[in-house]
């Protein structure tokens, strides 16, 4: 959830605040780094926002291995909106 104190939100459609894009991928990556912490993004060649994001409104973060260096990851507001979708290129982080 992205409080509505978030730095990035002012100004953002003032009287109506969306999060932006970027914060929901922050987001993606910290739970990326939670889930396979023997890995990290290297890159994301594809990323899809469906639908707005309030500030304060809960998300769940769902990642799926695709095989190889990719993993999927699906954005899911509580009432079952799905608002961003994509891919995630990673690498294994050497000891």
């Amino acid at each position: 959830m992205i409080g509505a104190d978030h730095p990035s939100l002012t100004g953002h459609f003032p009287d109506n605040p969306i999060v932006p894009g970027v914060v929901i991928l922050e987001e993606v990556m910290r739970a990326f780094e939670d889930w396979r912490p023997e890995s990290r993004v290297v890159g994301m060649p594809v990323v899809k926002f469906l639908a707005p994001l309030r500030p304060g409104q809960p998300f769940t973060i769902r990642f799926v291995e695709s095989g190889g260096r990719g993993v999927r990851f699906e954005c899911v507001r509580d009432d079952g909106q799905t608002l961003a979708q994509g891919c995630l290129t990673v690498a294994h982080v050497e000891d």
